[in-house]
């Protein structure tokens, strides 16, 4: 029995908000340590298992990929990593979603000149909508 407190994969599940299967996916692409097992099979999560899914979540909520927490954390793990080191991965982020806001603000006013164009009766052959998809 381990001497320090540990959580099973439902309390950790239960105390983060994170599906089960996602912490299991979370381990096998080791954005998480794979945690130890007990004699039976489960597994034996460590309590700062919940502070590194908090990371996670929080660097999601930021619009971070996967692969970008990945990087992250790494950066958290090492000494030697500057806050600068940490900004500029942030500022190449803000550079991705103000990339991403105008490709969205571009898809929503095509959209909206599309369905001015509509008229909403008739045959679907003079839909401008249906004729831009397919290309026409």
């Amino acid at each position: 029995m381990p001497t320090r407190h540990t959580l099973t994969i439902g309390q950790l599940s239960k105390k983060t908000g994170v599906g089960i299967e996602t912490i299991r996916y979370y381990e096998r692409t080791e954005l998480i340590k794979d945690p130890p097992r007990r004699d039976s099979g489960y597994r034996d999560y460590p309590e700062e298992t919940v502070d590194q899914l908090n990371f996670i979540i929080n660097a999601k909520e930021l619009g971070f990929s996967l692969n970008e927490i990945k990087e992250l954390l790494a950066l958290d793990s090492r000494p030697w990593t500057t806050a600068g080191d940490i900004k500029n991965k942030a500022e190449t982020k803000v550079v991705q979603i103000e990339h991403k806001i105008e490709m969205l603000t571009n898809m929503r006013d095509t959209l909206k000149k599309l369905i001015e164009e509509c008229s909403g009766k008739g045959s679907k052959f003079k839909c401008p909508i249906l004729n831009r998809i397919k290309g026409k």
